[in-house]
């Protein structure tokens, strides 16, 4: 199985992510409604496991989130 895993940890934000190009359950939380949204569509479309556990700053806003 092609699998990555990555976990990112700034001032902001703590975001881990897991991508299987073979398919597999999609699982994401980013606390910004829109954008786990976007991202399960973009993994279900595109016929892959995603995974993304991330949180942020969000009472500043949503920006750090998404740009990490």
């Amino acid at each position: 199985m092609r699998i990555a895993n990555e976990h990112r940890k700034t001032l902001e934000t703590d975001v881990a992510v897991k991508l299987c190009l073979d398919g597999g359950k999609t699982d994401i939380s980013t606390g910004v409604g829109f954008f786990d949204h976007m991202l399960n569509s973009f993994a279900v479309h595109g016929g892959f496991g995603l995974n993304i556990k991330a949180e942020g700053d969000l009472l500043v806003d949503c920006h750090h989130t998404v740009e990490d």
